[in-house]
């Protein structure tokens, strides 16, 4: 075998791997938002996940970006595990049209039709209206081309006359149970250490096209690759939180569990199979013409995808009927963290090789926003909380003092995870920037570095007033009378009410949010501010209270007045009016 075969063997798997992330991150950018709105509707029951899994999967030509999305909505409270378990079985189905339109590849010559995809893709591109529609006939064009070259190249190479070739898979008896895990564990080595389920199922069409590979070993290394790809997924969700993790065991388990009960009923479901497509598994090389055997051998490659489509629809049809079950076994082998999550800063939904696609990357990014958005509104009731302990002139004196330092010291804790959580959140949108985005997707990143800097912000409002009231407490000025702090509550309340409607927004769809009732809020903090500006001017003349406790009380007020501004930048930039 010459290198410049080897080298264009290579070659062709590279542009069939290429192709295949050009085109899914192509569909993914056409239909990435609806899709995530069809994912979270869809998904009431097992059956209508398991369509929605398959409908998107063979949407998006990629059973990665789905379960992806299906975990970030697990972590998001959308969907319970059970429905993400559903989806996922219904990937492992839509996932099985790239294995029919490879075998298209290798039974046809389609590199003729390559060229004026590639032609019509180029002009699509430059038009930008069109341009991931271009992007999509680019990476299909590509998809083919390497099939095809794969095609080409297995040829030349004459596999089916390569006697010491022939003479290795002689060498495995057929027959034989241990010849079946021995394909099957180099199935899911291989997979493993190209990364791409496809490249495989590539070679194995090539080999058993040829005639080189008997049927059955080749359909071994088949189910090696469906073992091999959940390998990867389960070592990538190692860094993710417990949720991910969960989703990959069962999509683990989903695969192990086919291969087990397939290896008892292997060769009459193989048989079956070979008959629908009508392939003849007893014919043998020489005891027919060589027209014939190819022509017999050519239906190879339809064999392969009739498998795996049969093999994950009737595992589906077993395991849907157990998800309960498998629910429950995945809770009990990943138990959840006892770690408060609150004193212990992580990114939760953000995840350090987890993420395939950058358009799905903002989906993450966003719900870690959404995250650290609740998060600065539970800071602020550790302040309203810190106000309340501090109101009484008998705290000292009544072991609250202990009470008052500790949540002091967590609200500092706070505000050094809202320093943690903008960097973090930064860098990764910085990261995910690099990449070849849409332009609604580059648009969503330059609002979100906006709201993350608006959220620490709030963060550091938060933290002013923490330390104002902690002065008042540990300082030798007299206390608020009950005036004041009847004023600086309502002046909270509104606050409050303001990050109230911020997470609403967070969590919803822009579409249906009232902005209305937020610039309201913002309007009535302002004016009662300036009122409360003027009273208390009035108040200290008056002789109400010291001019030095008039100061810091109208810290408080005017904090929760800038915390409010806070408020609504992140709203404006969520919704894009600035």
């Amino acid at each position: 075998m010459s290198i410049g075969i080897i080298l264009k063997l290579l070659g062709s798997l590279a542009l069939l791997m290429f192709g295949m992330k050009s085109m899914s991150e192509a569909l993914q950018k056409m239909a990435g938002p609806q899709l995530r709105h069809v994912l979270g509707a869809m998904t009431t029951n097992r059956f209508t996940g398991m369509l929605t899994g398959m409908l998107v999967t063979a949407s998006v030509q990629s059973s990665t970006a789905t379960t992806v999305m299906t975990v970030s909505f697990v972590n998001a409270g959308l969907l319970t595990l059970a429905q993400a378990i559903s989806v996922i079985m219904g990937a492992n189905i839509g996932t099985t049209l790239t294995a029919w339109i490879m075998s298209a590849g290798m039974s046809f010559d389609i590199t003729s039709a390559v060229y004026p995809a590639f032609f019509l893709g180029i002009i699509l591109i430059y038009l930008k209206k069109y341009r991931y529609i271009g992007d999509f006939l680019f990476g299909l064009s590509f998809l083919l081309l390497g099939l095809g070259t794969l095609r080409m190249t297995g040829t030349e190479m004459h596999l089916g006359e390569n006697q010491a070739l022939l003479d290795f898979f002689a060498s495995f008896d057929s027959d034989s149970f241990l010849t079946t895990l021995i394909f099957l564990f180099l199935g899911g080595v291989m997979t493993f250490c190209v990364q791409s389920s496809a490249a495989v199922m590539a070679i194995t069409m090539i080999l058993c096209s040829s005639g080189a590979l008997p049927i059955y070993q080749g359909i071994a290394l088949v189910m090696g690759e469906n073992i091999g790809t959940t390998v990867t997924s389960n070592l990538a969700a190692l860094s993710a939180n417990t949720q991910a993790r969960r989703a990959a065991l069962a999509h683990m388990f989903f695969n192990v569990f086919g291969v087990i009960w397939i290896l008892f009923v292997f060769r009459p479901f193989i048989d079956m199979v070979c008959g629908w497509v009508g392939f003849d598994v007893t014919m043998e090389k020489g005891a027919v013409e060589t027209s014939v055997f190819l022509a017999n051998s050519a239906k190879l490659s339809f064999v392969l995808a009739a498998f795996h489509t049969a093999f994950n629809v009737a595992n589906t049809m077993i395991l849907i009927w157990f998800i309960p079950q498998i629910e429950r076994f995945v809770c009990w082998v990943i138990k959840s963290k006892s770690v408060d999550e609150e004193e212990d800063f992580r990114l939760h939904f953000i995840t350090a090789g987890f993420m395939k696609t950058p358009e799905l990357s903002v989906l993450e990014a966003q719900k870690e926003i959404q995250s650290f958005s609740e998060r600065m509104q539970r800071m602020f009731g550790m302040v309203r909380e810190l106000l309340t302990l501090s109101s009484s002139a008998s705290n000292k004196k009544d072991n609250k003092a202990g009470d008052f330092n500790k949540l002091f010291t967590r609200i500092e804790k706070y505000e050094g995870i809202s320093d943690n959580m903008e960097l973090e959140i930064a860098k990764y949108l910085d990261s995910v920037s690099d990449a070849h985005l849409s332009d609604d997707t580059k648009a969503k990143i330059r609002a979100m570095l906006r709201e993350i800097s608006e959220l620490e912000s709030i963060g550091d409002a938060c933290y002013n007033m923490a330390r104002t009231i902690s002065r008042k407490y540990n300082g030798k000025e007299d206390h608020f009378i009950e005036k004041q702090y009847d004023h600086i509550h309502q002046m909270m309340e509104l606050t409050d009410q303001s990050l109230t409607q911020m997470n609403r927004l967070m969590k919803g769809r822009k579409e249906t949010f009232d902005v209305n009732r937020s610039f309201n809020i913002e309007h009535e903090i302002n004016n009662y501010r300036n009122q409360l500006k003027s009273q208390n001017i009035t108040d200290v003349n008056n002789h109400e209270y010291t001019y030095a406790v008039g100061t810091i009380y109208m810290d408080l007020i005017n904090e929760c007045e800038k915390l409010g501004d806070y408020v609504v930048n992140v709203i404006e930039a969520r919704m894009g009016l600035r």
